[in-house]
């Protein structure tokens, strides 16, 4: 039985807050390695970033991986059905929004190629901190220092810029998929409409800025600026 417009963008909304909980989460704990500097225990083994990976480490934390993989899956499925209905109904309008305002949106209407570019740089980025880490410790390996990750990651400063580039995409992604995904779900009007969609640059702010320094705090770490 084929799926509604209106159930499809219903699963898209609700596997896409999931997602900005979970980016929220992993912000956090790799903000930790930014205090750890701050409170001179970066690359200690008590550093709030390693108590933060060594928790994300727990049964209870990885049996989520694979839930948080399907809520990825499911989210990407339907942006590229989502999009190609959009297309094929509009024309050049790439992605349906609610009014003419929004539809000039830049964002609004290049969700897909965004998002296109935050999965290119993701492959990247779980290839390399993911399958050292949790993947090493599925396998029976001890997962690699996660201090050493970031340094290696971000000791280039050509790779601090890929990441900036993604952590902006991201951002643009996050500003409109924010409160398009409470529209979807009924939550948005008249009233909440501006108050959402400043609460939305606002977890999208906090995101790409708190990323962003993790990235650029690793970089000093790794050639040596601060210690």
């Amino acid at each position: 039985m084929a799926l509604s417009s209106i159930t499809k963008k219903l699963i898209m909304s609700i596997s896409g807050l999931f997602l900005i909980v979970f980016l929220l989460l992993h912000m956090t704990i790799n903000f930790f390695s930014v205090i750890d500097t701050f409170t001179g225990k970066y690359g200690a083994a008590d550093g709030l970033f390693q108590t933060g990976c060594d928790f994300m480490a727990l049964p209870i934390v990885t049996i989520m991986v694979p839930v948080l993989a399907a809520g990825f899956l499911v989210h990407i499925v339907y942006a590229f059905i989502l999009s190609y209905g959009n297309y094929k109904a509009r024309g050049k309008e790439r992605y349906a929004v609610a009014n003419k305002t929004k539809a000039e949106s830049w964002a609004a209407k290049n969700m897909l190629v965004i998002g296109v570019i935050v999965l290119g740089i993701l492959a990247f980025h779980l290839n390399h901190f993911w399958a050292d880490m949790q993947l090493a410790e599925f396998q029976g390996h001890h997962a690699a220092n996660p201090y050493d990750l970031l340094n290696a990651t971000f000791g280039s400063w050509i790779w601090v810029a890929v990441y900036l580039v993604w952590f902006a995409a991201l951002g643009l992604h996050l500003c409109h998929g924010f409160w398009s995904a409470f529209q979807s779900i009924g939550m948005s009007n008249k009233v909440w409409e501006k108050r959402l969609m400043c609460i939305g640059y606002a977890v999208a702010a906090v995101i790409v800025l708190g990323f962003a320094a993790v990235a650029v705090n690793a970089c000093l770490h790794a050639n040596g600026i601060l210690c």
